[in-house]
């Protein structure tokens, strides 16, 4: 979908110059072959922003009329926030999902730690950048993966989970098909990702503080929570399994839910969680995040069958007659502005 395209790159510059792979290219720029040579955390910085997109992912939430947020620090969900060092707890939904990195370690066998860096902090980057254009705040990072709440105060849950499964399909597209090609060139062919998400109602989550003073975060006790890194567990490379809660929320796109059973063929996978006295039986499914993805009023399929970005217009606010006059009075005669 070349969405990601500019950050292949840093990944794709930083493995050429990369002393153990020998395959230094000539053509790369000065600073390209200092990506490898001289990283530092501020020429990684000047790479791949914090706090900006870069260009191909920026065209995409532009096109979807998106905004990321960057004002975010881990554990403290901005609704919530004011639940630090407090002793209130407060029942609020929200959508869980968790985000696991898989085969990176396979990457010390080809490239020295600095490349490895570069290429682990790029993926995560890609990630949490691409997080934010769906609304997602990130919670916490955990090694390569990441753990991701949708929702807050001011969305509704149908639209939390829409939006969490467009960020898990858009972000496995990038780890299945992008990644994949760079990996495969090199002879890597195991790095994958799995996802897990489940939605607790109001009545399932507790939000409060957990841990202490500095050493603490705003955070959730839910069995959702918990089950989302679960379900993950059980995905298939490239992956993604949800819970009961997300299908029923969601069932416009109920075809794309499949029983995990159904694919392992063990009817002791049907259920995530049980409790049989109380004949709680809690589904996991398999989500079919690429058919999803195709239907996306922001996804074209060309004659090849690859996926494209379609060309929006994107309704911008505060558009005014009055503020198009410098620009339209270029056109005359068809320019018909007066002043009143």
């Amino acid at each position: 979908m070349h969405i990601f395209d500019d950050y292949l790159k840093p990944i794709r510059a930083a493995i050429a110059a990369d002393p153990k792979s020998g395959k230094l290219y000539e053509n790369l720029s000065y600073a390209e072959r200092n990506l490898q040579k001289g990283m530092d955390f501020k020429a990684f910085n000047q790479q791949v922003p914090e706090k900006r997109l870069l260009p191909s992912l920026a065209d995409f939430a532009r096109e979807l009329g998106l905004v990321p947020n960057f004002d975010q620090r881990l554990g403290l969900h901005p609704d919530f926030s004011h639940l630090k060092h407090s002793e209130g707890l407060e029942e609020h939904y929200i959508v869980s999902m968790f985000v696991d990195i898989k085969g990176s370690t396979l990457l010390f066998k080809k490239y020295t730690p600095r490349t490895v860096w570069i290429i682990t902090n790029t993926i995560q980057r890609a990630a949490i950048h691409t997080c934010l254009i769906f609304g997602g705040y990130v919670h916490r990072l955990q090694g390569d993966g990441l753990f991701v709440y949708f929702g807050g105060k001011d969305i509704k849950p149908e639209l939390s989970v829409k939006r969490s499964l467009q960020f898990a399909s858009v972000f496995t597209y990038f780890v299945k098909e992008d990644l994949k090609n760079i990996f495969i060139e090199q002879g890597i062919e195991n790095i994958y990702t799995r996802i897990g998400i489940d939605l607790g109602y109001d009545q399932d989550v507790i939000w409060g503080m957990a841990g202490i003073g500095e050493i603490s975060e705003v955070t959730t006790c839910s069995l959702h929570t918990s089950l989302a890194s679960k379900m993950q567990s059980y995905a298939v490379s490239n992956g993604v399994v949800v819970g009961d809660h997300i299908k029923d929320q969601s069932l416009a796109f109920a075809e794309y839910y499949t029983p995990v059973c159904h694919r392992t063929k063990s009817e002791n996978d049907r259920y995530i969680f049980q409790i049989p006295e109380e004949r709680f039986n809690y589904t996991q499914y398999d989500f079919n995040w690429l058919s999803f993805l195709k239907k996306q009023d922001f996804i074209a399929t060309d004659l090849a069958g690859n996926l494209q970005l379609k060309q929006q217009a994107v309704v911008v606010s505060n558009r005014n007659l009055a503020n198009l006059a410098p620009i339209a009075s270029a056109s005359k005669p068809y320019y018909r502005f007066e002043k009143k």
